[in-house]
């Protein structure tokens, strides 16, 4: 399986930026901070920040925030939306690997990723990594597809919930990738995130099962 580019996803902002936005995400990357608890006083990152939608609804309650990505193009939209944050020392965005994530051990409270870590060609690498830098009372969130997410039930889920236009057509990009790429169920991630000193892992079926909001917590 090949690894992704940054080059690959530089003419992708509006693309992902749009999907972050859509009515079938939106209520996902809600339901993914609310699980990751208060981000009040914390530092934040953000594996594959996109354009920092996700990283926006913490601006007036994290202590820092922290996105990175592997395209120039995702970093630069990022700091261009949380440019006021950036100014008063409370943001930092860089372009980095997920594999090699440019941080020093435990420097965040709170370590996010979603729609990311399934492309990579070993996911298990990446989560190593927002392990590393995590504390050690920290909260890692994610989102992956589910084994029951492919373009078939992806194009019945848009049909049932009325998702048509452009937000189908991401919909729909991301079940295609999925299904090329990696897939999840909740017992794979309880195991990996257990076999890694996890004390409490839960998960959150979404979007008629085809993913899966996962959080994982411990004290390292």
């Amino acid at each position: 399986m090949r690894k992704m580019t940054g080059e690959e996803f530089d003419p992708l902002v509006s693309f992902f930026d749009g999907m972050a936005q859509a009515s079938w995400l939106r209520p996902v990357h809600d339901r993914l901070k609310k699980g990751t608890g208060s981000w009040a006083n914390r530092a934040v990152l953000d594996v594959g920040c996109g354009t920092g939608r996700l990283l926006a609804r913490g601006v007036h309650e994290a202590a820092h925030l922290a996105g990175v990505d592997l395209s120039k193009q995702m970093v630069l939209a990022t700091e261009e939306r949380l440019h006021e944050h950036k100014q008063c020392g409370r943001l930092t965005v860089v372009q980095g690997d997920a594999y090699d994530l440019p941080f020093a051990d435990e420097s965040f409270d709170v370590c996010l990723s979603t729609c990311v870590m399934f492309l990579l060609p070993e996911p298990e690498r990446g989560m190593k990594e927002m392990i590393r830098v995590l504390n050690g009372a920290g909260v890692i969130g994610m989102l992956n597809p589910t084994n029951k997410m492919n373009h078939a039930a992806a194009k019945a889920y848009c049909k049932k919930s009325g998702i048509t236009g452009f937000e189908e057509k991401t919909l729909l990009q991301w079940s295609n990738v999925s299904t090329r790429r990696h897939r999840y169920t909740a017992e794979q991630l309880t195991h990996f995130f257990k076999q890694h000193g996890a004390w409490v892992v839960t998960h959150e079926l979404v979007l008629d099962g085809l993913a899966v909001v996962t959080v994982a917590s411990w004290n390292k």
